[in-house]
């Protein structure tokens, strides 16, 4: 029986292994699932809703065990509490607006006819989610497409088993069906062949461009709709006017917490020439106070990451921009916990080019490039000069700048004065490499739904 082992990045150990469910079982779990969804869709909104939102409940009361479980999982420290609250958040948004958003679409009710446009449910919905922030990519997905009708099927990240697993505990317990909700762990040869087999009605995809772009080719021909959602190399503009302290600190954040392994975390960013120079300077003395070690140490602020091979792309980067004339400027002997394998140094680079991985290349990780521009139109050229296309924020106190520059970035959400935040009430989307498709907001339901029209002609 194969099995897959999730190595801690804390020490390298094995921390779970888990059993792969051969292709036979999947298309049990499959047709389960199938079986079970006109009976949940058949349920009314409310009923649907009551139970995911229990379901949640009990998650949040699991939420000190999985906070030691994240850090053991993927090496965030137990000191930033685990993802309830955006969890939680998220969800009840969703909740909140679901009668809304699944409500028909009434043309004519007249003498003569009634026309209108429903939100059926896809039906199987195969949910694909990532290691780095594991419950809230997943529940973007998963509340949403329960409350709307669907059955769910979850496989998650290699390096999360166990999220899977507490969300499957969670949403049972709350009064979830079974068949409705089911977590599988599977390899990427199932998973291939499921999705070719024309095994799911709708499949949601967080992940690598190379991840995605094998879920397509897998897909090929079955016409499943897509969601995907494949990362970033987000950028942030800090104009003459910004509140500089508000941005340094919001920016610096955005690319530092979680280790910079966030899809929508900041990768790269432009400060106009007036104040290039005292932002470079207070980034520098935020980070050079961050303590590197180990997750479960409640001094910790920046944890190993999930996994030695992540870490290893980002070094190179990081060399490779200094070998070209980047300047290093955080001090890697104030970061001695960084040992050449999951465990990283921050890192800031200024002088940077765009002929530098550094600065067109995903990075996910502690590292960033600044670099000084000198008006709106080179920041913009520079800040649509990528394959990626997720977030972009502004600094400036003047709205309608923020407005005409926000019009012309080629991106899926514009931000002014914050950053790194999923708005649940807002579309999360993206354009170019980043992928296709909407998640969250009256949006998000009509991506889990498809559209089906009424037409009667009364006698």
């Amino acid at each position: 029986m194969k099995k897959v082992k999730l190595i801690s990045p804390i020490d390298g150990s094995t921390y779970i292994e888990r059993e792969v469910a051969t292709e036979q079982v999947a298309r049990e779990v499959i047709a389960n699932a199938k079986q079970a969804q006109t009976a949940w869709a058949n349920r009314s909104i409310d009923e649907r809703t009551k139970l995911v939102m229990a379901g949640i409940e009990k998650l949040g009361e699991m939420n000190d065990e999985i906070t030691l479980e994240l850090a053991h999982q993927m090496g965030r420290p137990i000191r930033y509490g685990g993802e309830f609250s955006g969890v939680n958040e998220r969800s009840k948004y969703m909740a909140s607006i679901a009668k809304k958003a699944l409500h028909p679409i009434l043309i004519e009710d007249s003498e003569g006819f009634e026309r209108k446009i429903k939100r059926v449910p896809h039906g199987l919905v195969f949910v694909i989610a990532p290691w780095n922030y594991p419950y809230m990519t997943a529940i973007n997905s998963i509340v949403p497409a329960l409350i709307a009708g669907n059955v769910v099927m979850l496989k998650h990240a290699s390096q999360t088993l166990k999220v899977g697993e507490r969300l499957e505990q969670a949403l049972h317990a709350g009064g979830v069906p079974k068949a409705v909700f089911q977590n599988i762990v599977l390899d990427h040869e199932t998973t291939s062949n499921l999705i070719a087999d024309n095994g799911f009605d709708f499949i949601n995809f967080t992940g690598s461009v190379g991840g995605g772009s094998a879920i397509e080719k897998a897909a090929a021909g079955t016409f499943t709709p897509i969601g995907l959602e494949l990362g970033g190399k987000d950028p942030a503009y800090v104009m003459e006017d910004a509140d500089i302290d508000l941005a340094v600190e919001t920016l610096i954040d955005g690319a530092m917490f979680n280790s910079g392994q966030s899809c929508c975390g900041i990768e790269r960013i432009y400060v106009c020439e007036k104040l290039h120079d005292e932002f470079v300077k207070k980034a520098v003395a935020i980070v050079s106070q961050y303590k590197l070690g180990n997750p479960l140490d409640k001094e910790t602020t920046l944890g190993p990451l999930a996994h030695e091979r992540f870490s290893q792309d980002i070094r190179a980067q990081v060399n490779e921009a200094i070998a070209m004339g980047a300047t290093p400027m955080i001090d890697k002997d104030l970061f001695p916990e960084d040992n050449g394998g999951a465990y990283l140094a921050p890192q800031i680079l200024t002088n940077v080019t765009h002929d530098m991985r550094i600065m067109h290349d995903e990075t996910f990780g502690p590292a960033v490039g600044i670099m000084k521009v000198k008006d709106d139109e080179q920041a913009i050229a520079l800040m649509n000069d990528s394959e990626f296309g997720l977030t972009a924020s502004l600094w400036t106190k003047d709205i309608e700048r923020a407005k005409n520059i926000a019009d012309q970035i080629e991106t899926g959400t514009v931000f002014m004065n914050r950053a790194d935040y999923i708005d649940p009430a807002l579309c999360w989307t993206g354009c170019k490499n980043t992928g296709r498709g909407g998640a969250m907001s009256e949006i998000g339901y009509h991506n889990l739904t498809r559209p089906k029209s009424y037409h009667f002609k009364k006698a």
